[in-house]
């Protein structure tokens, strides 16, 4: 049954051409669209705006959202959750979690919530949005759909310098030590990868929690678990998608050195040669499309885990340990300010 999907960054280089997709593909669909600046002034939703404008009898809707602010955040929530719960909008059908943020040309970046900016609207935000929205669902579930990055993966990806990891001091992961060098490219790629090894890591947990599966205590030491919840749940799924490298979209072009910006438009000169050595070379179309069938073909409706394009991958070792998976979702339920009292995953408690 049709419903709602919200798209965060949806004036962006990868969900532009995505919503256009979307409305083309799936135009039953309520469209629910984020952006920081809802303006003509940003020329990116000016864009956004005229690809809506191609289908006047569409559903949708632009919401400014800064995931910068965790408290902006949690009420754009409760607005969502309240538009379902009224009826002036259906059930969610699919949270495509999108928005990203980086800065490679300068030094590390704070928001007003004290966390380090790339992993608070990479990961953090967005597990707010996830958590929050669990119970504004249908009864026939849906999906979430988290932008990963083979960035997370140490050694996968050439603009790495410092491999991303996560530490046995998770408090470091949102607020690290200041940079111990002036490598801004290298130090900023590395908060960027740390934030899609976030991401990955904790959709295992995510989806552990939907499905209410859980090993034993002594698998797992110094977890707890209550299983009391609505069963609904278990139908949502959950995935992360490394989208491919984009040669053509903006990012390279956003927050980086010089260098790199001409390094992106050498690669689009040779992308067409490049992407028979490496498919995941590519367009952000093309990313966009996948991103969208993954959100909504049937044939997806029971994929959980970690795709690269549209196939089902295996992502990093440090990913895959549950213990680790465990202790980043029990502190991002402190980094979220996610309680019993919001979130259907009433039994996820802090304790």
């Amino acid at each position: 049954m049709p419903g709602t999907i919200v798209i965060t960054g949806a004036n962006s280089s990868l969900a532009i051409p995505a919503v256009q997709h979307l409305l083309t593909t799936y135009p039953e669909y309520t469209v629910v669209l984020t952006v920081r600046n809802t303006t003509d002034a940003d020329v990116n939703t000016k864009k956004l705006r005229a690809t809506l404008a191609k289908y006047p009898s569409a559903k949708t809707s632009i919401h400014e959202l800064d995931l910068a602010d965790l408290l902006a955040v949690h009420e754009f929530a409760k607005v969502i959750i309240d538009k379902i719960s009224s009826g002036s909008l259906p059930p969610l059908a699919s949270l495509i979690c999108n928005a990203y943020y980086w800065n490679l040309s300068g030094g590390m970046e704070t928001t007003r919530d004290g966390y380090e900016q790339s992993f608070q609207v990479n990961y953090v935000a967005h597990t707010v949005l996830v958590l929050r929205l669990l119970g504004s669902f249908g009864s026939d579930g849906g999906r979430v759909v988290l932008l990963s990055s083979d960035a997370h993966w140490p050694g996968k990806n050439g603009l790495e310098k410092y491999p991303p990891a996560i530490p046995h001091d998770l408090d470091l992961l949102a607020r690290p030590a200041a940079d111990e060098d002036s490598d801004k490219l290298g130090r900023g790629f590395q908060r960027y990868a740390v934030s899609k090894l976030a991401v990955v890591t904790w959709m295992y947990a995510l989806n552990r929690y939907l499905k209410m599966v859980y090993r034993s205590l002594e698998q797992i030491p110094r977890v707890s678990f209550n299983y009391r919840q609505d069963p609904n749940l278990s139908n949502i799924t959950a995935v992360a998608i490394n989208p491919g490298n984009l040669t053509d979209s903006r990012a390279l072009r956003t927050n980086t050195p010089t260098m790199l910006v001409v390094v992106s438009r050498v690669l689009q000169l040779l992308r067409p040669l490049l992407r028979f050595m490496d498919p995941t070379m590519r367009t952000s179309a093309e990313a966009g499309t996948d991103v969208i069938d993954l959100a909504t073909k049937k044939v997806y409706a029971q994929e959980r885990g970690y795709f690269t394009l549209l196939k089902h991958d295996i992502s990093s070792p440090e990913s895959l340990n549950e213990e680790t998976q465990q202790r980043l979702w029990k502190k991002t339920l402190q980094w979220a300010r996610i309680t019993r009292e919001n979130t259907a995953l009433t039994e996820a408690s802090l304790q």
